[in-house]
């Protein structure tokens, strides 16, 4: 399984970052497109959607969406990171009382809406920090290594007191604190490196904290859903990583809030 692991990611790291930092514009658009499309792909199977004709209709639509937001120019606005804020309030809500709330999001439709307000806002906030800069979509992808390594690792040493025991067992409260230790670190790191002032300094690792408990909660929402659904991976399109929304699944809400507070950082 490990070796299984390592070389999926030495096949797509080079194409995901030569996508990622090597384009622009349109081309990098239908890049970010195509990715999210084959997450919305394996959204319909944690929604509970079986067939494949009905999979492939919701799929459509998310590409239509997609379409009327870049052509109403709506992803240079924060109207839609907002709808992303909005829906992962929501999220921690279901999250922290499943599995009291289940009744609420648990229908087929109540699933697809939910990844409505997941993967477009995600889609919206990658286009806008590549926008604003290759650095900052580098420093989001960092944020949430940094905080998935030290999670695990503070975890492992420290962890006593569970986060979620009944979404995600495994996670414990001190996992994330660490996680919050480095991804601090990481953030002094680009304070110095861009020169940013004190107040500048202090909003970004205040918003780096805040994006850091974020990114915990999109890895909950997707084992919530896993949960419900049965499964143990979103599918099996990267061999040894299960599927593109088991790598996503932090970065969908950490994009959207970082994008949505980089103009006053």
């Amino acid at each position: 399984m490990l070796k299984q692991r390592v070389l999926t990611a030495l096949l797509l790291a080079p194409p995901i970052l030569v996508g990622l930092f090597g384009l622009q514009g349109l081309p990098y658009a239908l890049f970010t497109a195509c990715i999210v499309l084959l997450a919305s792909w394996e959204w319909t199977n944690l929604a509970g959607v079986i067939t494949t004709r009905a999979r492939l209709i919701g799929v459509v639509v998310v590409a239509v969406a997609m379409m009327a937001l870049w052509w109403s120019h709506s992803v240079q606005q924060a109207w839609p990171l907002w709808v992303g804020a909005i829906g992962w309030l929501v999220n921690l809500y279901w999250v922290a009382r499943y599995p009291e709330t289940q009744s609420q999001w648990a229908s087929i439709p109540g699933r697809l809406m939910m990844g409505v307000w997941v993967l477009l806002p995600c889609w919206v906030g990658f286009l806008q920090l590549r926008d604003s800069g290759a650095e900052w979509l580098l420093f989001v992808l960092l944020l949430v290594w940094c905080a998935d390594t030290g999670a695990y690792f503070a975890g492992r040493r420290f962890g006593r007191r569970k986060l979620a025991p009944s979404v995600s067992p495994g996670k414990s409260w001190e996992g994330v604190f660490g996680g919050m230790i480095v991804t601090a670190l990481l953030a002094l790191v680009f304070i110095s490196w861009q020169r940013l002032d004190v107040g500048q300094g202090v909003l970004l690792i205040t918003g780096t904290l805040a994006v850091t408990l974020v990114s915990v909660l999109g890895d909950l929402l997707e084992s919530m859903l896993k949960r419900t659904r049965g499964i143990k991976d979103s599918s099996a399109l990267l061999p040894g990583h299960g599927g593109i929304l088991d790598r996503l699944d932090s970065l969908t809400a950490a994009v959207p809030l970082f994008a949505l507070l980089y103009p006053w950082i």
